[in-house]
């Protein structure tokens, strides 16, 4: 059986919509048991293989990157644009990345030590307070994948990826032209993070302010002005060397206490005479 890092796979098939599904379990009410579904009952039968169980202070790190990022999925991407003291350019692809908050708008990076391009984006953060993140989309992956390459201090990725500067609004560091959906933002703060056992530095967490949001107007949605999952065809990170793509999904409603919750009490008080 073929696998993403085999060579005899199928060809690739471009995201042309976003389609919404029904949920995993519509039929499912508040109290039942993963396993009053075939699905759930199959689930549910995996827990008969038992556990492995890591203990992070005595495995080596590169077991326990292995797991987390085949395990923690998917992941969002981040295209870091910076720029050097100096004025040296820097393009490097992160899934070690999210939203903070909202108030302000604060997304987290984080820069590991032992990566040379980490390194070159966390020093630039630190130094010159300014970059981009801009999303990537399924046509252009090739090309921000090639900025992941060990290239020395001084040599900037965009050239060798073929990919296009755009102005920022504030920051000196450029938007990436190809990405629909770019965060123009500004260092809020950097935490170094500490390994507990060595007290040595492993990583660089950036927290960001989102100054500038660019959205490119054909991915946006028809209502909200919020952004279409099938125009913007962003890309995840799975484990391994793997990526994922979002064409499908599903909507579950968030539930509310004045809706169930005398049907919750009411179940309670029945399981608890």
């Amino acid at each position: 059986m073929a696998t993403s890092e085999g060579s005899n796979l199928p060809p690739f098939s471009p995201t042309t919509e976003f389609t919404f599904t029904e949920s995993p379990n519509p039929g499912w009410k508040h109290g039942q048991s993963v396993e009053t579904t075939p699905e759930g009952q199959a689930w549910m039968e995996g827990e008969k293989a038992g556990w492995t169980v890591l203990d992070t202070s005595k495995e080596e790190m590169r077991k326990i990157y292995s797991v987390l990022v085949s395990g923690i999925v998917p992941r969002p991407v981040a295209f870091v644009s910076s720029i050097s003291e100096d004025g040296f350019e820097n393009l490097a692809p992160f899934s070690w990345f999210n939203q903070a908050c909202l108030n302000p708008p604060i997304i987290t990076l984080a820069c590991l030590s032992n990566s040379k391009s980490a390194k070159d984006t966390a020093r630039n953060i630190k130094s010159t307070k300014g970059f981009t993140v801009n999303i990537i989309s399924e046509p252009w992956i090739e090309q921000a994948n090639f900025a992941s390459i060990d290239a020395p201090y001084g040599i900037s990725e965009w050239p060798i990826t073929g990919l296009t500067k755009a102005p920022s609004v504030q920051v000196k560091a450029a938007r990436v032209k190809e990405s629909a959906f770019v965060l123009e933002c500004e260092l809020y703060q950097a935490v170094e993070i500490k390994n507990p056992q060595t007290d040595a530095v492993s990583s660089t967490l950036i927290l960001g302010l989102v100054k500038y949001i660019h959205m490119r107007n054909d991915v946006i949605g028809p209502t909200g002005g919020t952004i279409d999952p099938g125009k913007l065809k962003a890309v995840g990170r799975l484990g391994g060397l793997n990526y994922s793509k979002v064409s499908e999904g599903y909507t579950l409603e968030r539930p509310a206490w004045k809706d169930f919750g005398d049907k919750i009490l009411e179940s309670i008080s029945a399981s608890n005479p």
